[in-house]
């Protein structure tokens, strides 16, 4: 098994996703993007790096003159500048220079840091992402969006940087747990639920494959989500317009993230948000209640959550305000016009959102 797809951008080919099912093809494209004799410091954090650094480093040892590796504690209250300043320190430590490779192993946040990292050193370097999370493979490994917390604001101080290559080795899955696996599923139906009705049918009717983990299943998923993020970051690198619509859920997703201190996984947050934003959708007569309450179901069965007890609506609202995605004109909103459509919203009004809020809000008879 063995896939490629090439992100352009203006007609010209920028880089490579490869999705493998081992590393063996890993030190050749490296040499081909011409790489041999540099410098590399692998960043990872200390769940994923005693699993496969070592793997890394074995399988590009003839590529690079030295590889150096810097693991962080593992999760995303550890996304943030202090996390940064200690990966900076190491790299000028070791003497590493602007013609020198930053790999970034692990999930979503080892990404945004690493990603990050290389985009400030020496006023960029280039970066290539090894993700090991299905979140990280599906979605936020491709396109270029680095970044860290500030002030425990997600994502609130970031970068574009476009990775040399994203490499995708789809059997660092069975290394996931089952919560981190399910969380990932989150990104997977958003796809469907703003860009492709057929792929987002073809999930529900592959889902015992999917908890099986089957891997030809697995890969096909993979490989459909990542052509799906090619299309829309190729028309919109920098998100200036429908790359927004990969936002769906994310906006009160991101709020809750916060609420909750981070004990909630981004996808589970994730999850949430698009069923708030799908019940919206209906409340804007976009969708039909029978499609709302569907859209809603059918988290259930990959474990996903369709509502969450102990939030204040109000202070959720707070969040929303501070995000980094409201700008003057309002709350940019992705919503759906039906499955496999979403558009951008910035009408809604404050008690529209805070129905959605609502909706989630699980609350005890009595309470």
């Amino acid at each position: 098994m063995s896939k490629l797809i090439t992100i352009n951008m203006n007609r010209k080919p920028i880089y490579d996703i490869m999705i493998e099912n081992d590393f063996s093809q890993l030190a050749e494209k490296l040499k081909t993007l011409g790489y041999e004799g540099v410098k590399a410091t692998i960043v990872t954090d200390k769940l994923v790096g005693p699993i496969y650094a070592d793997t890394i480093k074995d399988a590009v040892k003839d590529v690079f003159s030295d590889v150096f590796v810097y693991a962080f504690d593992a999760g995303e209250q550890n996304k943030n500048m202090d996390t940064v300043q200690a990966i900076l320190a190491d790299m000028v430590e070791n003497k590493m220079n602007r013609h020198d490779l930053v790999i970034a192993l692990g999930g979503g946040v080892v990404g945004d840091v690493a990603g990050f990292c290389a985009s400030i050193f020496m006023r960029g370097i280039d970066v290539i992402q090894i993700p090991t999370s299905l979140l990280a493979q599906v979605d936020s490994s491709i396109g270029g969006k680095t970044g860290v917390d500030f002030l425990q604001y997600k994502n609130m101080v970031g970068a574009f940087k476009m990775p040399k290559l994203v490499y995708i080795n789809t059997n660092t899955l069975s290394t996931l747990d089952d919560r981190q696996f399910y969380a990932g599923m989150g990104e997977v139906l958003k796809y469907g639920l703003i860009m492709d009705a057929s792929f987002y049918e073809w999930l529900l009717s592959k889902l015992y494959e999917i908890h099986d983990k089957d891997a030809a299943t697995l890969e096909e998923m993979i490989e459909h989500c990542c052509i799906c993020k090619q299309r829309i970051v190729e028309r919109d690198p920098e998100e200036k317009g429908d790359r927004a619509l990969l936002n769906f859920g994310h906006t009160i997703g991101h709020a809750i993230e916060k609420y909750k201190n981070l004990t909630l996984m981004h996808g589970e947050c994730v999850a949430l948000g698009c069923v708030a934003a799908a019940f919206i959708s209906w409340k804007k007569e976009k969708l039909s209640m029978e499609e709302y309450y569907e859209i809603r179901d059918m988290f259930v069965p990959f474990n996903l959550p369709i509502s969450i007890d102990d939030i204040d609506d109000e202070e959720i609202m707070k969040l929303i305000k501070s995000d980094k995605k409201t700008d003057q004109n309002g709350i940019k909103f992705i919503l759906l016009k039906k499955v496999g459509k979403a558009y951008i919203d910035k009408t809604l009004t404050d008690e529209e959102i805070l129905n959605g809020i609502k909706e989630i809000h699980f609350v005890e008879d009595g309470e």
